[in-house]
């Protein structure tokens, strides 16, 4: 096998052992914060139509996370986490 399968393989045993708790894996990993959604839109001072509205997310989806029958997670959970620090800025880009 070449160099190539040798560093996979290696990176596979590394991630391996990272999901398994293994201290001596020195890895960065980036989880995003929770974010309080009810919250963080009274924060903002809008509805749910227009939060939803402003920051593209479905209303259902919107009502979902409310609630907390589902929690956002990945791209979303990444926007949220950017609204919550700079909304203004979120708003401006997506203008």
């Amino acid at each position: 096998m070449g160099k190539a399968f040798d560093s996979i393989a290696q990176g596979l045993v590394e991630a391996i052992a990272l999901t398994q708790g293994d201290p001596g894996v020195e890895a960065r990993t980036h989880q995003p914060q929770p974010v309080n959604v009810a919250e963080l839109r009274k924060n903002l001072g809008l509805t749910q139509m227009e939060f939803a509205a402003k920051f593209c997310i479905s209303i259902g989806t919107l009502r979902h996370w409310e609630r907390g029958d589902r929690t956002p997670h990945g791209p979303a959970l990444a926007l949220l986490n950017v609204v919550a620090k700079e909304p203004q800025a979120v708003l401006r880009a997506l203008g």
